[in-house]
């Protein structure tokens, strides 16, 4: 594995006083397509019982996963799901979204998610928005039998000569997300050569080779053969692939667009009530 930058997550605060660690790019879009990673892992309620109140998005697609705990979302668009351990969830915000997150707490009051934003071509930043997750879905995983565990959570993976393909399969730049879980000392071999971009975001345990542990991540160059392998107490390693979009953008809090009058654009239109509201 060829680690091209090392990256580590901050911690800061969203939403409702969210206490939350992040990677974001918006600048020099070193993650492209990708431009944020947020992680909240938390045993105490307090970190995240604020969740993210109704709020919009342009120009983004958003995708989240539950490791423990889980969320409800509900949006202007009709949907109102709780998504829980083990599930996804897919928004491609187009136009405009408008939404909110309340937390819901496992028995023990752990919360362990993801939450990505992805960056959207300029010609489909206007389109109307979709939504998707796994809630009455399960998601394909393969043991490949050396400690290694995928499971596809987006796109197309090949894995120990095993094909699989989540449900959520139409995220943008052709994105792809697996979480890789690791046993002590078990390996997993990935190849990603046709992709752009290659991600990795270690949410548990550590890479021993690779010296990493969680709260880390790295770029890695996708024509190089992935080789990862758990540490003393194994790893939980986010993998995140696709095609880079080479634009350039404007961003301003939950709007992603490629110019500022694009932005000016996006908050007259969210004043206007154009993004909807939700149905409370």
């Amino acid at each position: 594995m060829k680690i091209v930058r090392r990256l580590r997550a901050h911690a800061t605060q969203d939403g409702d006083g969210v206490n939350i660690h992040r990677i974001a790019d918006f600048t020099q879009l070193s993650l492209d397509p990708y431009l944020m990673i947020d992680e909240l892992k938390s045993d105490q309620a307090s970190d995240y019982i604020g969740g993210f109140p109704p709020h919009p998005h342009r120009g983004i697609e958003t995708f989240t996963y539950i490791l423990r705990g889980g969320f409800q979302h509900q949006d202007q668009m009709g949907n109102v799901k709780d998504i829980r351990t083990g599930q996804v969830q897919w928004m491609s915000t187009g136009f405009g979204v408008m939404h909110s997150e309340m937390p819901l707490a496992s028995e023990d009051g752990a919360m362990h998610g993801f939450q990505i934003w992805l960056n959207m071509p300029a010609k489909d930043k206007l389109r109307p928005a979709k939504y998707q997750d796994s809630s009455n879905q399960s998601l394909p995983y393969f043991d490949n039998g050396a400690g290694g565990k995928l499971t596809a959570l987006a796109g197309s993976w090949l894995f120990a000569g095993k094909t699989l393909t989540s449900p959520l399969n139409q995220l943008t730049a052709q994105a792809a997300i697996a979480d890789v879980q690791l046993n002590a000392h078990g390996t997993a071999n990935l190849a990603l050569q046709h992709f752009e971009q290659v991600v990795l975001y270690i949410h548990s345990g550590e890479l021993s080779q690779q010296n990493l542990t969680q709260g880390q991540a790295v770029i890695v160059d996708s024509q190089v053969a992935i080789e990862l392998t758990g540490g003393e107490e194994g790893a939980g390693v986010l993998v995140l692939a696709g095609q880079k979009i080479n634009e350039k953008i404007a961003h301003m809090g939950p709007f992603v667009m490629n110019t500022q009058a694009e932005l000016q654009q996006a908050v007259a239109d969210f004043q206007a009530g154009k993004f909807g509201q939700l149905a409370l």
